[in-house]
This record gives structure tokens, sequence and C-alpha cells, in this order.
């Protein structure tokens, strides 16, 4: 069973820095496809930033190109969201996502708070 554990949410001023950190356990970091999720209040949860199932290549939601970056440290099994020059749309709690390219499940982490306010 695969465990995500986010860290790094918090308050932080428009214009401002974050960097998200996800820790898996519980299968072969190297075999998950990995990706970044935002839920507002009021909105549907959608996707910030992610890598492809090919591994190499990411993509991100055109509202945070340019300021956010994803990255995942295999020795550590841990993936990353750098969130630079923060607005407060930004605001939400960030989820992430492991999916298995082995078996096709899904796992959520508990989700980790972003507030960004002056």
């Amino acid at each position: 069973q695969v465990q995500l554990v986010e860290s790094g949410g918090g308050l932080v001023q428009p214009g401002g820095s974050l960097r998200l950190s996800c820790a898996a356990s519980g299968f072969t970091f190297s075999r998950l496809v990995m990706s970044w999720y935002r839920q507002a209040p009021g909105k549907e949860r959608e996707l910030v930033a992610g890598f492809t199932r090919a591994g190499g290549s990411t993509n991100y939601a055109d509202s945070v190109k340019g300021r956010f970056t994803i990255s995942r440290d295999n020795v550590k099994n841990t993936v990353y969201l750098q969130m630079n020059s923060l607005k407060p749309e930004d605001t939400a709690v960030y989820y992430c996502k492991a999916e298995s390219i082995v078996t096709g499940n899904k796992y959520w982490g508990q989700g980790t708070q972003v507030t960004v306010s002056s």
C-alpha cells in the first residue's frame, strides 16, 4: 500500500515562495507516476504539475507555468513542488498523487494547505 505524506504548506505573502514535499513509501518509487493537484474552496480539484508516464517529461497547468517546478528524488522517494511568485489565487489545499505504472492504482496524500495572503 502506497503512503504519501505531504509537508511544506503554510501562509505566505504574495510574491513569496514555498516548497512542498511529498514522501512516498510502500512501493518502488521509480514505478510511480507522481503529480501535484490542488483544490480551492468551492472548486474542483485540478492538476497543477506532474510527470508523464514516460517519466522524462513534465506538464503544468497554464496558470502556474514559469512559476512552479515539479521535481523528484528517487533516492529519497520524494517529489517536490517549488512554488515561486505566489499569488492569492494559488491558495488551495495541495495534494500529492501517485499512480502505479504496474497496477494503475491511484493514491492520494492527505493534503497540505497553502494560503497566499498579505
